[in-house]
């Protein structure tokens, strides 16, 4: 019988065939919040500037499943260009990757690079930390981390 962890990894591929993602899957924040309650190899990147986090609120797992490596660099918004270095410092290429941004656009340009390089298990974070923005522009009201209720620190 196969794991929840199985399950959701198995949706998550069926996720990137339907939207043909260059990566091995995408899930939501609840999604990859329960494949970390379960999996304590499985680690969250956050690529979101080190002032994101600062100032907006970053996730709230232990430390050894969290990575921070920005995919920008703040304040300039220059890409990153130690990016896949960072990341093959601290992960092997077959860990369980789940990539985070504000609202999955980096984190979907994360995985794919992370893929293109060799790591094989690269997940986008649906709806990334704060979300999609609604019909006022304010975000943590339609999808992500925080609209789901999941434990975060914040600024």
């Amino acid at each position: 019988m196969p794991t929840s962890n199985q399950i959701t990894l198995s949706l998550a591929h069926q996720r990137a065939q339907t939207e043909q993602l260059p990566y091995a899957g995408a899930v939501t924040a609840k999604e990859a919040y329960a494949l970390l309650q379960n999996d304590a190899d499985i680690k969250l990147v956050d690529v979101r500037t080190n002032a994101e986090r600062d100032w907006v609120g970053k996730v709230d797992l232990p430390a050894e499943q969290h990575l921070a490596v920005e995919w920008n660099q703040y304040p300039a918004g220059q890409p990153n260009a130690a990016f896949i270095t960072q990341l093959e410092k601290t992960v092997t290429k077959d860990t369980v990757l789940l990539f985070l941004c504000r609202s999955g656009v980096r984190s979907r340009h994360s995985a794919k690079l992370a893929t293109e390089n060799g790591f094989t298990q690269c997940y986008d974070i649906l709806g990334g930390f704060e979300g999609n923005k609604d019909s006022e522009g304010h975000r943590k009201t339609v999808d992500g981390w925080c609209k789901d209720g999941l434990p975060w620190i914040g600024a």
